[in-house]
């Protein structure tokens, strides 16, 4: 069964608070050296039959990510 994985996160010039307060955590239970964290969104999407790539970027862009603040990147599992 054709399977990809799309990794969606917030673009670098995007503000992450949820990523600030992992960190933040992080520093309080004594992992010092954590300078800082960003959080994303990890899609396993199993296939019934064979789509391009470009197809399952397609699916991403539309449904998965919003481009305006999010990119994505797309691999094969």
């Amino acid at each position: 069964m054709p399977t990809f994985v799309v990794n969606v996160m917030l673009k670098p010039e995007i503000h992450d608070p949820q990523g600030d307060a992992i960190a933040g955590a992080c520093r309080r239970l004594g992992f010092d050296q954590v300078a800082g964290v960003r959080q994303g969104k990890r899609f396993v999407i199993e296939l019934s039959e064979p789509a391009t790539e470009q197809r399952i970027a397609e699916l991403a862009a539309e449904l998965l990510a919003n481009p305006v603040i999010e990119e994505f990147s797309i691999h094969p599992a």
